[in-house]
């Protein structure tokens, strides 16, 4: 997914494709541990992923309270 699909997003769905995230790295971890891992390279994109979608958070967070200390 690309950064512009996840602008389009609410916090609230930038928060559960998070927390999917960080539960797919804890898998990959797990199976690289055991040695049971078919793709290593997904491990990568799954970490690029979640700093982009906290990336585009923080964006977000920044832009409400921007807004908020305007009015």
């Amino acid at each position: 997914m690309n950064a512009s699909e996840l602008r389009d997003k609410t916090p609230d769905q930038l928060r559960d494709e998070l927390v999917n995230l960080k539960k797919e790295s804890f898998n990959l971890r797990f199976q690289q541990a055991g040695g049971t891992i078919e793709n290593t390279a997904r491990m990568r994109a799954v970490r690029r992923e979640t700093a982009r979608v906290m990336t585009i958070l923080n964006e977000k967070a920044a832009e409400a309270a921007k807004d908020k200390s305007e009015a």
